[in-house]
């Protein structure tokens, strides 16, 4: 199955890629609830999120811990807020939020950031990813 998220992996759609490692990836989310917000998906295309094989859900889960100590420490923020959803995009996926309080975690504010501020922030989270 192909999605917007296979795309950007392969790198045919372009993105702010924060951390890699040989099973998943993350980048920035284009339409952020804040700045730092960022997407870890699998580098397989499953719809589900709990229909992944374990392994998988595994390694993703243990990237994302990763991908958000580094947000942590590039972004201030009073905690990383986790979100699996699923609905918008058919590849399992999660949201890394820097949140300063509830209302962040809504998916209802949105941040706007410019391509420079995107860049920079992608680049800032990288700096702290330890794979």
């Amino acid at each position: 199955m192909e999605t917007l998220f296979s795309k950007i992996i392969s790198g045919e759609v372009s993105s702010y890629k924060v951390a890699e490692d040989d099973y998943c990836l993350a980048f920035l989310d284009i339409n952020p609830n804040t700045k730092g917000h960022v997407l870890c998906v699998p580098k397989i295309a499953v719809d589900k999120f709990f229909d992944l094989p374990e392994l998988t859900y595994n390694q993703l889960m243990s990237f994302s811990r990763k991908v958000a100590l580094a947000i942590r420490k590039a972004i201030p923020c009073r905690r990383i807020g986790i979100s699996i959803i699923g609905l918008e995009i058919p590849h399992a996926h999660v949201h890394l939020i820097p949140l300063q309080s509830i209302e962040d975690a809504y998916f209802q504010k949105k941040a706007q950031l410019s391509e420079q501020e995107m860049q920079d922030t992608a680049k800032a989270i990288a700096v702290f990813f330890e794979v």
